[in-house]
């Protein structure tokens, strides 16, 4: 019924839509649609994949990741070499390059802003992405050297993602606070033009630009002006891409995807090798959600198969453990010790663990019912995620409230301790990434918003994240999946696919995924005359 209904609908929109002059849509820039907006695109400044998927089209990073996402490519940097005991990077940068501006960048154009970004001083929530810096300066007028403390296995990646882009610090000193939100100048192959919050954000194509990374054929930009649209609606965002009065998304609803793949000239890809999973986290400290075993009731309780079906319409894949089996450094034997959906059981555990039922059907325990609220963004999956997941949880006699928020305040909401448990999805490539973004003591309040403080766990992090050896690594990155499974600490739910659909207008569309960006810097993307 939900199917039927939703194609009618869209199919009531695109004729709405259809009725725009066709001349129209050849003149029209490129539009790209999608849900939800970011609330600022300052890279030190927000870790929202809605900044992200923009960043890197309006700036580069030192290096590029390959569409496999795995391989490391040039980017700023045309070379680079590692010391042997891993701590001192040394990258051969491109003179080349220029701000949107028409400014030539420097080398120190790029120390200003990777010190920037890893200075604990912004108290940038991302800056623990940059490794334990020692210092990062220049030798000469084209050798950067990244020093650390001691090796970080997970650097080069990490440089990759757009937290590390460079950008102009006569802009960023102008603008303040503002920067990325009144303006933004940087070297990437587009240029700000301006953003309307929760509407559209128009970039100009970046005159200059001609040193694209080498996964791409051409390494210059092909369009001229592309418009990020906000359609948080998504029968209306599937109406738009069916009548063709917009180009290409990669938020397409997963019930329309098989319908797409049927319409002529439409484009419909998948990227395989994309990582980008959907989890429920508790604060541990909170009352209720301090206690493991009403945290494991809601691992055993939520059927996550059943939410895979329904809001993902078989595109997606239930996570059988805390992290994908696909990600870098996986422990296979976590699956085993991952509670399974068992509602009987649940409930056995809560009454064991002396959560009674009350009247009303909720449990509870020494005066304290067993309710609590769970914080999240505000899109086309999470209110049917987390209404899924209360209907199941309360069969069991647990009470989970919902708020849910509008993108442009979430983040904000989320790095304050009104919650007890937060809904997220998120993208990595490594183990090491992963659990070191979220569970490390230092990165609470955020991003480590469970508010886990755990010394062990910080010692098997700080020696995965030292080791040069793989095997080592990997050995205790599966103790600490062992560690945090056993504490229940999240509700892993699904891992959610990149599906990039465009209309016949669009030609060179691939999918890449970058931190949650399906097109990364766009150099493929022309439009046909």
């Amino acid at each position: 019924m939900f199917r039927l209904s939703t194609l009618l609908l869209a199919g009531a929109a695109a004729a709405t839509f259809a009725a725009a002059p066709a001349i129209a849509q050849q003149k029209a820039p490129l539009s790209i649609l999608r849900v939800i907006d970011a609330d600022n695109y300052d890279p030190i400044r927000t870790t929202a994949t809605a900044a992200a998927e923009v960043m890197y089209m309006l700036a580069d990073t030192l290096v590029t990741v390959d569409f496999d996402m795995k391989t490391i490519k040039p980017g700023l940097a045309e070379s680079w070499t590692i010391s042997p005991d891993g701590t001192t990077y040394s990258f051969k940068i491109r003179k080349d390059v220029k701000f949107c501006d028409g400014r030539p960048m420097t080398i120190d154009d790029v120390v200003y802003s990777l010190k920037r970004w890893t200075d604990p001083a912004n108290k940038s929530p991302v800056s623990f992405r940059g490794g334990p810096v020692k210092d990062i300066r220049a030798d000469g007028d084209s050798t950067l050297i990244y020093e650390l403390k001691e090796p970080y296995s997970d650097l080069m990646f990490q440089l990759a993602l757009s937290f590390a882009s460079v950008v102009d610090k006569a802009t960023v000193e102008k603008l303040g606070p503002n920067f990325g939100v009144q303006g933004f100048n940087g070297t990437g192959p587009y240029c700000w033009s301006k953003w309307t919050p929760r509407q559209e954000l128009v970039l100009k194509k970046n005159p200059h630009y001609s040193w694209g990374p080498p996964i791409y054929k051409d390494p210059k930009p092909q369009i001229d002006e592309i418009v990020w649209k906000i359609i948080p609606e998504t029968n209306t965002l599937m109406a738009a891409i069916q009548a063709k009065q917009a180009d290409v998304t990669y938020y397409m609803p997963y019930i329309a995807l098989d319908t797409m793949q049927r319409i002529p000239g439409m484009t419909v890809q998948r990227q395989e090798n994309y990582i980008y999973d959907v989890f429920m986290g508790f604060k541990v400290d909170k009352p209720v959600s301090n206690d493991k075993a009403i945290r494991q009731a809601a691992n055993m309780a939520t059927n996550k198969e059943a939410i895979a079906k329904a809001i993902f319409f078989g595109k997606g894949q239930t996570l059988p453990s805390l992290l994908n089996p696909a990600v870098v450094d996986y422990d296979k034997s976590s699956a085993d010790k991952m509670p399974k959906y068992d509602p009987a059981g649940a409930a056995k555990l809560l009454d064991e663990a002396g959560w009674k039922p009350g009247a009303d059907g909720i449990r509870e325990k020494d005066g304290q019912k067993a309710s609590f609220t769970v914080y999240g963004i505000r899109n086309s999956d999470n209110p049917r995620i987390s209404e899924a997941m209360q209907a199941d949880l309360r069969k069991v006699g647990i009470d989970m409230k919902i708020q849910l928020w509008d993108a442009t305040v979430a983040w904000g909401k989320l790095a304050t301790q009104e919650f007890d448990a937060f809904l997220m999805s998120y993208p990595y490539v490594t183990a090491t990434e992963a659990m070191s973004l979220y569970f490390r003591s230092q990165q609470a309040p955020t991003p480590n918003r469970m508010n886990w403080k755990n010394p062990k766990t910080d010692e098997l992090l700080k020696a995965a994240s030292m080791a040069t050896d793989a095997d080592k690594r990997k050995q205790v990155l599966a103790e600490v999946q062992t560690q945090l499974t056993e504490a229940n600490v999240w509700v892993p739910l699904v891992s959610q696919p990149l599906w990039v659909v465009a209309t016949d207008r669009v030609e060179g569309a691939r999918a890449h995924g970058l931190y949650g960006a399906g097109l990364y810097k766009g150099l493929d993307l022309k439009l046909k005359r």
